[in-house]
């Protein structure tokens, strides 16, 4: 049951959506709670194995991000992305088998909890590599702004989601991408789910602007918003009207997405450099039980279709277990495929060897 010390959320243009996407919304951040919740039992279990970082506290940003844009819309993220998989709709098993390292994951179980790739729902996949999805960001916005441009005029701009940690602000790469996107107008949006560490570093002993990071876009003629992601209501009222600016103008913006991960960075972190009163502060903002307690309040959700909401997520990621530890293992012959490609990507069918000859 929702916490009755959280407050509801604020009355935003959010309401004005249809209930069922609200309902939506709060069914989608249960999922990803208790997947998370899931993962590392059994992880504890070594039924997973390697690093793994849940997203228990953040489900605001990933849903609310992913319901201001369009399903075309390319989204790419952090090692830090089971959430963002599944709020762009990738199905529990395929993602749960990818964490148990099943040939039934979405990357054939080779790349793990940090590597969740979904082409059908234009999610390319989470990054280990701090700050390496920057550039990919950037290349993907380029790559659709020729495509929906060059090739095909009557598709509107699509516009690129990047999530980034705090811990990714101070990385080259990153600046190296935010200048191109500068100069390039290219329709991307760079989210940084600012949790106030990098690991165990807080922000302000990280990053000479501490938490007043949209400094650093002025510096590449950015706009920029602070934005509280711990209201999915928040996340969708304040990313909307940069989506459409940007698939409008095709202008890069940056997002100070304001949050806070209720667990450590990973499954190995003992957490020291916290309080327990500043997790107890953080976990009484849960933005599962505001947008809960908002709509029992409104009368939107009875308190017995939240149950059977819950309990109906729970048996899914259940099966979304049993199915991922009945896949098998990839065969050792995996490790010679997926190597390299086979075709040149969309643009005109031909192979690249056959492009190389030209």
């Amino acid at each position: 049951m929702p916490s009755a010390t959280t407050s509801p959320s604020k009355k935003n243009a959010a309401t004005a959506l249809p209930v069922d996407t609200r309902r939506r919304w709060l069914r989608d951040m249960l999922l990803i709670r208790e997947f998370e919740v899931r993962t590392m039992q059994a992880y504890q279990n070594r039924k997973i194995g390697g690093f793994c970082h849940v997203y228990i506290g953040q489900e605001a940003v990933a849903v609310g991000c992913t319901a201001a844009v369009e399903h075309k819309d390319p989204i790419i993220t952090a090692y830090r992305d089971h959430g963002h998989a599944l709020a762009r709709g990738m199905e529990p098993k395929y993602c749960m088998a990818e964490m148990y390292g099943r040939i039934g994951g979405c990357a054939k179980g080779k790349g793990g909890s940090m590597h969740m790739f979904d082409k059908r729902n234009n999610m390319f996949g989470g990054h280990g590599i701090v700050g390496a999805q920057t550039a990919l960001g950037a290349g993907l916005a380029f790559a659709t702004k020729y495509q929906d441009e060059v090739i095909d005029e009557k598709q509107n701009t699509r516009v690129t989601l990047c999530f980034l940690g705090d811990g990714a602000l101070n990385q080259g790469i990153f600046h190296e991408s935010m200048n191109l996107a500068g100069l390039l107008d290219l329709p991307v949006i760079y989210i940084v789910e600012n949790n106030g560490y990098s690991m165990g570093t807080s922000i302000s002993r990280g990053t000479t602007m501490g938490h007043e990071i949209t400094a650093k876009a002025a510096g590449y003629g950015m706009d920029s918003a602070v934005i509280d992601g711990m209201d999915v209501l928040n996340v969708y009222e304040g990313m909307k009207p940069l989506v459409d600016r940007c698939r409008e103008t095709s202008r890069p913006c940056f997002v100070d997405m304001r949050t806070y991960r209720f667990k450590g960075h990973s499954m190995s972190d003992p957490r020291k450099y916290r309080t327990k009163d500043e997790e107890k502060k953080y976990e009484s903002d849960d933005p599962i039980d505001k947008l809960a307690n908002a709509m029992i309040s409104d009368n939107e959700l009875s308190q017995e279709d939240y149950d059977a909401m819950v309990k109906e997520v729970r048996k899914e990621v259940r099966d979304a277990m049993k199915w991922s530890e009945n896949s098998p293992e990839p065969d050792v012959s995996e490790l010679y495929k997926d190597v390299y490609v086979d075709e040149w990507g969309p643009f005109t069918g031909t192979s690249l060897p056959e492009m190389l000859k030209d």
